[in-house]
């Protein structure tokens, strides 16, 4: 009872799909135990599923959005969005358990880092029909 499991990720779309062993096609980590202590989390009487990672990173002198509108093609998907409960960036804090699309979306966008918050917005829009 009351499991929480807590692991580090690359990267979160709006849906809550979580990538933590590439970005794209490009192999950074193994899985190691998290897609399974996500599970036995989920299916923990109290347990929760965390998800941490920082809004944005640096590469080549650009910052880039660790929130991002879809996983890039060829990403693989570590955690599914079912099994996400929150996600925690320097911004805050998304719950994401048992909610839509539409309100997954309205709880990620607030801790994505501010200079890409409006981008997400209109990517949003576009791809899920839904306003923020």
């Amino acid at each position: 009872d009351n499991l929480v499991a807590i692991n580090n990720s690359l990267m979160v779309d709006l849906t809550g799909q979580i990538a933590s062993e590439t970005v794209g096609p490009r192999v950074l980590t193994g899985v190691g135990g998290q897609t399974a202590f996500s599970i036995a989390a989920k299916y923990s009487k109290g347990g929760r599923c965390i998800s941490v990672l920082p809004s944005s990173h640096m590469v080549d002198g650009q910052r880039l959005s660790r929130i991002v509108p879809m996983l890039p093609e060829g990403a693989v998907v570590t955690v599914p969005r079912t099994l996400v409960d929150y996600v925690v960036t320097e911004q805050g804090i998304a719950n994401l358990r048992g909610k839509s699309v539409r309100e997954r979306i309205g709880e990620l966008i607030p801790i994505a880092h501010p200079d890409f918050r409006a981008e997400l917005r209109s990517e949003a829009s576009r791809l899920y029909n839904i306003d923020v």
